[in-house]
């Protein structure tokens, strides 16, 4: 991925975040930039494992998400103050913070198309640095940067993983998260997004 990539997408994301007129919103954006978010990427070895992954994936979730609410309100049309595009952007974009500060650069072997082993650009993960969760973190994070979040946006942000999250939490996490869903559908759409981003939208690429 190009840096020129990279420029556009941090435009576009800035924009995206700015036309919440969001109180603290400049904060965070400041924050973004200081840890690194636009240049990270998603993950290790799946889903755009490169520089600039982490904001495309981003963007991705909230496109996916946009759709999925512009295709339920006239199946559902009250869902339209429940699905505010406000919040949708604000948990779409800013569900995976936590990962601006995991990754490190490092050499990997891997076999080439030939077969022959060589060494590589990779990462590896570390998560030293404020081990309290995925979701959590990024709540956690976003708080301190000054972001004004609604309680629905942290419901949606805190469980983007889904029932994912559960098998290794405790009953009462579980029936945090059923209770979470019950409060606000944009728990359901965030998590439905980042899902069909990921294993959909982003499915192949690299």
């Amino acid at each position: 991925m190009s840096a020129i990539d990279i420029s556009a997408n941090r435009e576009r994301f800035i924009e995206l975040l700015k036309s919440t007129g969001r109180d603290g919103i400049d904060y965070v954006i400041e924050d973004l930039d200081a840890w690194g978010f636009f240049e990270a990427p998603a993950s290790v070895r799946n889903h755009f494992n490169f520089p600039g992954g982490l904001a495309l994936h981003s963007l991705n979730v909230y496109d996916m998400a946009i759709a999925i609410r512009n295709a339920t309100i006239p199946l559902r049309p009250d869902m339209e103050k429940m699905l505010n595009t406000d919040s949708i952007a604000i948990a779409a974009l800013l569900h995976d913070v936590c990962k601006t500060n995991i990754y490190r650069r490092t050499k990997r072997k891997q076999r080439n198309e030939i077969g022959i082993w060589e060494e590589v650009e990779a990462y590896d993960v570390d998560y030293s640095e404020m081990p309290v969760g995925h979701g959590e973190k990024s709540v956690i994070m976003l708080l301190r940067s000054g972001l004004d979040l609604e309680d629905e946006e942290i419901f949606a942000i805190r469980w983007h993983m889904g029932p994912w999250d559960l098998p290794s939490q405790s009953i009462e996490m579980e029936k945090s998260y059923r209770k979470a869903q019950e409060k606000s559908p944009l728990v359901a759409l965030i998590h439905t997004a980042d899902t069909l981003a990921a294993q959909i939208l982003e499915r192949d690429m690299q």
